[in-house]
């Protein structure tokens, strides 16, 4: 299976938390679609203490997954905002 690209796409984007509106990541993402999955590689910086939880509001807005063999946040749909 094809992994995703390394580099990846120079575009960042910054990922909040739709309950409380706190900043969860700032993520270099591909393409203009909704934001489904997240890739760890392309993250990069990370506002969470614990994966997959909002660190003020403790709202769970994603689940640890690999897809085509890389490990990624896949989110949860309604869970996270980005601009």
């Amino acid at each position: 299976m094809a992994k995703p690209n390394k580099k990846g796409p120079t575009k960042t984007v910054e990922i909040f938390c739709a309950k409380c509106k706190t900043q969860l990541f700032k993520y270099r993402k591909g393409g203009k679609g909704a934001l489904i999955k997240c890739f760890k590689e392309r993250i990069v910086d990370d506002y969470t203490k614990t994966p997959c939880q909002c660190p003020s509001c403790d709202q769970t807005f994603a689940r640890d997954t690999l897809i085509r063999g890389a490990p990624a946040f896949k989110m949860v749909g309604g869970k996270v905002t980005m601009k």
